[in-house]
């Protein structure tokens, strides 16, 4: 196996119901995107070997958002703030510790 082009590649579900229906997007979903591409360029963690900030369609659990996934450990997260955005990049994203009360199952 090659290593991983990046370190974290973090996707955020930002899509967009038309019907009105729960979605990732009307939960805020491209603004905590925007937010944590803003503090990993801030912190120089972006780039090649380190963290890319994605923007996803529907990852189709609807009923669990807003989401995002981080890979390559494939660990899916839930939040509401960016308090919580805050304490992924801090402990996941830097330091590689797993947030277990923001993880979804």
């Amino acid at each position: 196996m090659t290593d991983p082009y990046y370190k974290h590649h973090v996707f955020f579900c930002t899509n967009q119901r038309e019907d009105g229906a729960k979605c990732c997007g009307a939960s805020g979903g491209q603004q905590m995107r925007d937010y944590l591409k803003k503090k990993a360029k801030t912190a120089h963690l972006n780039g090649e070997g380190k963290c890319r900030i994605n923007s996803a369609g529907c990852m189709d659990r609807c009923d669990e958002g807003p989401l995002l996934v981080v890979y390559p450990e494939g660990v899916w997260y839930t939040y509401v703030d960016e308090s919580d955005i805050d304490e992924i990049f801090e402990s996941h994203l830097k330091k590689g510790q797993i947030v277990e009360r923001l993880q979804l199952k």
